[in-house]
């Protein structure tokens, strides 16, 4: 690989911060995990850190985000952004699950964060910014999980932000605007994956649905006759959005997986109010909306079946994912000099969602993965397994990639962003989101 002096002086500086790292930022989020756009104490853990580099910070971004930028050689060139992401899932019994909230990192952010830190001391201690040509921006960016959309729904209301995660809220804001490329690593367990390192071509984008079944209380055992049964018409449209399975491509990887927030309020009394939840996921912008469109068809129909009325909202999720094939090309390339071929693993397209879609929609955009971990993804036995794998090794193939993209002039960039298209502008990105923001009343009488 090119300049190999430059990368093993920042993989040094990395291991002699690494300690520091894992015991005071890793370890403690980790121990202390916060929900999407409530990560207050966390960020202040990662300002701490940045102040501990010397660098000035921009806080409070989408209500918890923090964006730094440092100059390479000047600051003439590209500007890549290394990410972490701040918030964590809702698994109430895993064994670091906050009491009060259930709140749980059964997915590896903590350590996201941690190898976003590594990345800047390695580049910042070691000296080797003076020899890039560009900038490098660390952005801690809240919310990635797609969790309490009901909550974030009401901070929608309110008007303290526009989208319900956090990139596309950064985005929106313009956090996003003077970055040319991004990276980021998440983590890997190895029951899911026998290798150290992989990643995938692409993964699902979803739109988020709510429904709320209206209905008429009435006796049950008295005079159900006189009700109108809320639960019965979301039963049916579960029952309807399942026999619409078959009716998906396979190539286009739907994933549909309601539930019902509220089922009722009294076992004596006919339902007159019940909620419905659900992501609808798939591999294109087109397999999302004829999906959603399914989905919708099957809501009005469960209550058009008991002559109920349904509310339906839809709210803009994630973009499908869409890794660069050169920085993909790029950071395998790094993980080989340390790892044989059969350590890693290239898929094809999975059927999970990031909001790093909506960066990789807009800019190259990388988001591979490295093991580290065990357990199952948003499970209650997931576990770090490596503390090297989670925290260090993702951290160190970062920093080297940043050097190839920025070392020699940042001709490793330039060749990336020179004619380059995006899927979507900026502005295509914002309207297609805003058009994916939608209320709806069906009276089913």
């Amino acid at each position: 690989m090119a300049f190999d002096d430059l990368k093993q002086r920042v993989l040094e500086e990395i291991d002699r911060n690494a300690d520091h790292l894992i015991e005071n930022v890793g370890d403690p989020i980790y121990r202390d995990p916060e929900l999407g756009f409530k990560e207050f104490r966390t960020a202040k853990i990662v300002g701490r850190e940045f102040s501990r580099l010397g660098l000035a910070y921009d806080e409070a971004i989408a209500i918890t985000g923090l964006k730094t930028t440092v100059s390479a050689g000047g600051g003439s060139g590209p500007n890549i952004a290394v990410i972490g992401e701040l918030d964590s899932v809702l698994v109430a019994d895993h064994e670091f699950a906050n009491p009060e909230t259930g709140a749980a990192h059964c997915c590896g952010h903590n350590a996201q964060l941690t190898t976003m830190l590594g990345v800047a001391n390695g580049l910042l201690k070691s000296g080797v910014l003076d020899e890039l040509a560009g900038r490098v921006t660390f952005i801690a960016v809240p919310a990635e999980e797609f969790v309490e959309i009901s909550y974030r729904d009401g901070l929608r209301r309110e008007g303290k932000l526009e989208f319900l995660g956090g990139k596309a809220e950064f985005i929106k804001l313009g956090a996003f605007d003077d970055v040319d490329m991004a990276m980021m690593v998440h983590g890997a367990s190895i029951d899911r994956m026998d290798a150290v390192a992989g990643m995938s071509a692409s993964n699902n984008g979803f739109v988020g649905k709510q429904a709320r079944f209206v209905g008429k209380a009435a006796h049950a055992g008295g005079a159900p006759h006189d009700g109108i049964n809320a639960l019965y018409a979301a039963n049916i449209a579960l029952s309807a959005i399942n026999a619409q399975r078959e009716t998906f491509k396979d190539d286009d990887t739907v994933r549909i997986h309601p539930i019902l927030t509220r089922g009722g309020d009294l076992v004596n009394v006919i339902p007159n109010d019940v909620r419905f939840e659900t992501m609808v996921r798939g591999k294109t912008a087109d397999a999302i909306d004829d999906a959603a469109m399914k989905v919708d068809r099957a809501l009005k129909a469960g209550a058009m079946a008991l002559g109920a009325e349904v509310e339906i909202t839809t709210l803009p999720g994630y973009m499908p994912l869409v890794n660069n094939p050169d920085m993909a090309s790029m950071f395998k390339g790094n993980f080989l000099t340390m790892y044989g071929e059969d350590e890693w693993e290239q898929s094809g397209h999975r059927t999970g969602s990031t909001d790093m879609g909506d960066v990789s929609y807009i800019m190259p955009a990388l988001h591979p993965y490295v093991n580290g971990f065990s357990g199952t993804g948003h499970g209650s036995n997931w576990a770090i397994n490596d503390k090297y794998q989670a925290y260090v090794l993702p951290a160190k193939l970062m920093a080297m990639t940043v050097i190839d993209l920025l070392a020699g002039g940042a001709q490793g960039a330039k060749s990336i962003l020179d004619g380059y298209e995006p899927i979507m502008t900026k502005d295509e990105y914002l309207a297609f989101m805003r058009s994916n923001s939608r209320e709806e009343t069906f009276k089913g009488e």
